[in-house]
């Protein structure tokens, strides 16, 4: 909006600013931050008071876990309030990008909503049936993709090969959904201790940031022999308004977690986070900026496998950061050695803009 409004005036005096991708990221990240620190105490005490006994703890969890009980869930509407504020505020809204992502991000945030609120309603852990969720999430994800591909192609690249890019046609749509319904439940998966998702999402944030701009820019992604995506340095803002967002919700949710993300949360950012390497065209590099969240869908999806097969699991509880509790780690522990697996692989991640 506030792009829109200095661009009609033609950017005159201070309003020059807003002209700046980096300006607008950076505000980006301090609306998204100051909105959330300062809604987050009321909010948090609106959740309680309507929620009552709070999520439901899962019985057959960590024994440790059933202590958060109380603990009120669907704070992630904190995260997506903060966020749509910033992006309404910053992002050059007549870019068809934006709009492909915020319509994952908050159509997914919808159907979170719906489950933890069947949830709550409940008292259970059984929520809105997975068949429906995946089909919900299939659709949007499939019309978001294509709007992406009427501004970005259907080429895939490869991350290190930058002269390995199949085109897959219109094969690359349901490709595409499969990657922001696959990201957005693996963050889903990963958000079961306090803080666990949300720092992860937020390095994975941050190193999109950098990708976003530099494939948007002409200049450095000839330099880099990376895809030039007219327009995607513009999902450096979405990205920047995630990591303010991400950061205020944090400050909540670190342990001991005064409120939970929920799949209001968690469905969302995961899907953003998709719906933003889909449009700047690192799908593949996702998976390893990403790749905690990789492990933790791979482990829940191996551990049924075989269970199904040889009724023996793999890992002592899944998804993996509950076999690390098993094995008598604090949760604390697993928090923090995950924070630094992640921030590793963004940086494992972002060396595939130069190594090729």
């Amino acid at each position: 909006m506030l792009y829109w409004i200095a661009e009609q005036l033609g950017f005159p005096g201070i309003l020059n600013l807003i002209r700046y991708l980096s300006f607008r990221t950076g505000a980006a990240v301090a609306t998204a931050l100051l909105l959330g620190l300062i809604i987050g105490p009321k909010f948090i005490g609106w959740l309680r008071v309507r929620q009552g006994k709070g999520q439901p703890i899962r019985s057959d969890g960590p024994q440790s876990h059933l202590a958060k009980r109380g603990t009120p869930t669907m704070g992630g509407l904190m995260i997506l309030t903060s966020l749509m504020i910033s992006l309404f505020l910053w992002m050059n809204l007549s870019n068809p990008l934006v709009w492909a992502c915020m319509f994952v991000t908050f159509g997914f945030g919808a159907i979170g909503f719906l489950d933890d609120y069947d949830k709550v309603r409940k008292a259970s852990t059984a929520g809105v049936s997975g068949r429906v969720r995946l089909l919900g999430e299939f659709v949007i994800a499939g019309i978001a993709s294509w709007v992406i591909i009427s501004q970005t192609g259907t080429e895939l690249y490869v991350p290190f090969f930058s002269w390995i890019h199949p085109d897959l046609g219109w094969f690359y749509i349901p490709f595409a959904a499969f990657t922001i319904v696959a990201f957005g439940n693996a963050v889903n998966l990963t958000d079961g201790l306090d803080g666990l998702a949300t720092m992860p999402v937020v390095i994975a944030s941050m190193a999109f940031m950098l990708i976003a701009y530099v494939a948007g820019n002409k200049v450095f992604a000839t330099y880099l022999g990376i895809p030039h995506v007219p327009g995607a340095g513009d999902l450096a803002i979405f990205c920047g308004a995630i990591v303010g967002a991400g950061l205020a919700f944090l400050w909540f949710n670190a342990p001991p977690a005064a409120v939970f993300m929920g799949d209001t949360g968690s469905l969302a950012l995961g899907g953003a986070l998709g719906a933003i390497a889909v449009s700047a065209q690192h799908e593949l590099v996702l998976g390893i900026i990403g790749g905690l969240f990789v492990v933790e869908a791979l482990s829940v999806i191996i551990q049924v496998f075989f269970f199904k097969r040889t009724g023996k699991r793999v890992f002592k509880m899944a998804p993996i950061h509950h076999h690390f509790e098993q094995l008598g780690w604090s949760e604390p522990t697993v928090v923090i050695r995950f924070w630094i697996i992640a921030f590793v692989l963004a940086l494992a991640g972002l060396s595939t803009l130069k190594l090729r």
